[in-house]
């Protein structure tokens, strides 16, 4: 019997942890990337400033491919951009992205998403609001304004319509849209609006200086994946 429950036990904690780290965002340290750097055009970015103060540079991280087709692996947590993708007013901003390889550079799932509302971008007073999906079915809404800041809490939510891998090295999809129209800012995924927030509790001291501003995409560390369609829209 205490063999039966021992290996019950370590079962359910083995199930646990993963979701753990993908929420908080906790265990293995970024990986520099072999032959990194910004290799598309127009595009820049920048690594969190927790991966600087633990010596990572951007390029630990690299972004290839085209703007129509970016084909991102870190590394690094780290948001790209190009300074021509400005959205103001009312506005949604969308782009496809996929996992070829659900957790093929970590062993458990990290998040990747569309940024809004880059002010600073690129300096220590960077501000941007984020929606990111996990191939486990879990969304974050966080942003930096300029120090990390949380929406919808640490451990995220989970949501039937994001996407879940098979498993391992298996494929996952997601097609991720940030709206404001109004007072209001919403993350889709898939077509479902899995959050959406006042206006008024995104921007302000410590949060986003306005949503006005450049949009592009975030990976969290050790990750990789494709982004298309990458586009805006006025609402």
């Amino acid at each position: 019997m205490r063999s039966i429950y021992a290996s019950t036990l370590a079962i359910a904690i083995g199930m646990l942890i993963p979701l753990s780290h993908a929420a908080q965002g906790q265990g293995d340290a970024a990986r520099a990337v072999t032959g990194g750097g910004v290799l598309v055009p127009g595009w820049t970015g920048k690594i969190d400033a927790s991966e600087e103060r633990g010596g990572a540079t951007l390029n630990g991280a690299k972004l290839a491919g085209t703007p129509n087709a970016l084909q991102v692996t870190t590394g690094p947590a780290v948001a790209y951009w190009s300074q021509a993708n400005k959205a103001a007013g009312n506005y949604t901003v969308r782009a496809t992205f996929a996992e070829p390889k659900y957790m093929n550079l970590n062993d458990h799932p990290h998040p990747y998403g569309i940024l809004i509302g880059g002010n600073d971008l690129g300096t220590p007073q960077q501000s941007y609001l984020y929606c990111a999906a996990y191939g486990n079915g879990v969304f974050i809404v966080r942003g930096f304004g300029p120090e990390p800041f949380r929406m919808n809490g640490g451990r995220g939510e989970a949501n039937a319509a994001i996407h879940k891998a098979a498993g391992p090295g298996q494929p996952v999809t997601q097609d991720i849209a940030m709206s404001v129209t109004g007072d209001k800012v919403s993350c889709s995924i898939n077509g479902t609006v899995v959050g959406s927030y006042d206006k008024a509790a995104v921007v302000g001291p410590g949060k986003l200086k306005s949503t006005d501003g450049i949009y592009g995409i975030r990976f969290a560390h050790n990750t990789e994946g494709t982004v298309t369609g990458l586009t805006m829209t006025k609402n």
